[in-house]
């Protein structure tokens, strides 16, 4: 018979766990302090672990140190109801099976126990990775969905490898702080983190950018430079938006990729240097290649490792922490104390869809707290472009579904209507929705998969399109 420790301070928790998971084939036992854990690995000898990060003698990350000190082996699935970036990428860095955020489903725990304890069975071990030392003042990136979750534990996994990084996402995702999170977390932190958006430099200064230019290389050429790949030599370069770089400076990238050699414009000398690429793109760089518009052989060489950063649509569940967050990073710099969020305001949030994603979240949280009164941020403080998505999003919610298309392309088509991007969307997706969970006969997990979006997000969806009942 397997065994499986739960460590948790919670009695109440540690029972439930306990009548959920037990079975003929699986004994669980439990422990509420770090050292009784600890003593309980030695005396035990678990299959698998659930561990709480937040214990009352120790911190949950320094327990499991000490725990694959004692057996590398066991799968630890780490759990918190306090999630953060840096404990997600801790967690995974230093070889968690796997880290979940509190409350957790039952048959979602019973999934990753079940696969924890078949790798037990397997006797395969996790890579440990060394922690970094340095003290992170805030976070970089806030959230606890599971789609960013996923991010996270990537970070974790690939920060400590130095090798290539394909970020890939919308605009507005935040593909240049998980880039630099990647490069907090990885061996070369201490060195220089230097970032240059391909879009925004045109294509005759962009090469010199990046690879410096001799004296006289071309007219204004009046002494030799120095290329961003140098002055960052040991260091990391992020090349943002590398989708809209030109075929030659493409080529250019592939051989510094190959061997780390480069050339300045106008220069014959090769030089050499020591630097980890991290490339990000908002462009579907599979399809420019066979479209005959990007490198196929540059393609392969940055998908040495692929990150997908999720819309903020997909993980609207993360909308109320970024909110929170935002208000107070921003009432710090603009002097507001924010100290109340309506209902109002964050519906009016969660039913628009964020074209433009965390970044335009900013705007609009800055923009509240300039037109807050006093300590609350009402609906009236949104821009009216959100407040007006909200009451047309309502206002559909009784038309059927082929009336409400079938007016809302006659709006589109006069024109006289200023909120028919969020009716269009709303009313596509309760067609869509209710069409995917007909076809599974109601099954969430089945519609979700086939959606390509996570169940939360769907439960979320369908609760907002009052397709479901609470």
């Amino acid at each position: 018979m397997q065994r499986l420790l739960v460590v948790d301070d919670e009695p109440n928790l540690r029972y439930s766990m306990t009548k959920a998971l037990q079975s003929d084939s699986l004994q669980v036992i439990t422990a509420e302090t770090g050292a009784q854990a600890i003593s309980m690995v030695h005396a035990e000898r678990p299959h698998a672990i659930i561990l709480d990060v937040r214990l009352p003698d120790a911190h949950g990350l320094d327990v499991f140190n000490e725990i694959r000190g004692i057996d590398p082996a066991i799968p630890v699935i780490i759990v918190t109801a306090f999630s953060t970036m840096d404990t997600a990428v801790e967690a995974m860095k230093r070889g968690a099976y796997e880290y979940l955020v509190k409350p957790i489903e039952l048959d979602c725990l019973r999934e990753h126990v079940q696969r924890a304890l078949e790798i037990s069975r397997a006797n395969q071990a996790f890579d440990s990775f060394d922690p970094v030392e340095e003290h992170r003042a805030e976070q970089l990136i806030v959230g606890k969905s599971p789609a960013i979750q996923e991010v996270f534990k990537a970070i974790g996994r690939i920060a400590p490898q130095d090798i290539t990084v394909l970020i890939q996402g919308e605009s507005g995702t935040g593909k240049e702080l998980i880039a630099e999170a990647i490069w907090k977390h990885s061996l070369r932190a201490g060195n220089a983190f230097l970032t240059i958006n391909c879009a925004a430099i045109p294509e005759t200064i962009l090469e010199s950018e990046l690879f410096g230019h001799e004296r006289g290389a071309f007219t204004g050429a009046h002494r030799t430079r120095i290329g961003k790949f140098e002055q960052v030599d040991g260091g990391t370069l992020f090349l943002d938006e590398i989708g809209d770089m030109s075929s030659m400076t493409q080529a250019k990238v592939l051989r510094l990729l190959q061997d780390g050699s480069f050339q300045r414009v106008g220069g014959n000398h090769t030089h050499r240097g020591n630097v980890r690429i991290i490339a990000a793109t908002n462009r579907d760089l599979e399809e420019m290649v066979a479209q005959g518009k990007f490198r196929e052989d540059l393609y392969y060489r940055l998908c040495g490792f692929v990150i997908d950063v999720p819309p903020l649509r997909e993980r609207i569940e993360d909308l109320e922490p970024l909110v929170q967050h935002f208000v107070m990073t921003f009432g710090r710099e603009l002097g507001r104390q924010i100290r109340v969020i309506t209902p109002e305001a964050m519906h009016c949030m969660e039913m628009y869809r964020w074209p433009g994603n965390v970044r335009e979240l900013q705007i609009v949280v800055r923009h509240a707290l300039l037109h807050a009164v006093g300590e609350t941020v009402t609906s009236g403080s949104l821009p009216s472009t959100l407040r007006g998505g909200a009451k047309s999003g309502d206002a559909s919610s009784h038309d059927s579904r082929d009336d409400v298309l079938a007016s809302l392309v006659d709006d589109v088509l006069v024109g006289n209507n200023q909120n028919v991007y969020r009716k269009v969307h709303s009313a596509l997706d309760r067609v869509l929705l209710q069409k995917v969970l007909d076809h599974v006969d109601g099954n969430q997990v089945q519609a979700a998969e086939i959606l390509g979006i996570s169940r939360t997000t769907l439960r979320n969806r369908l609760r907002e399109l009052e397709l479901v009942e609470d």
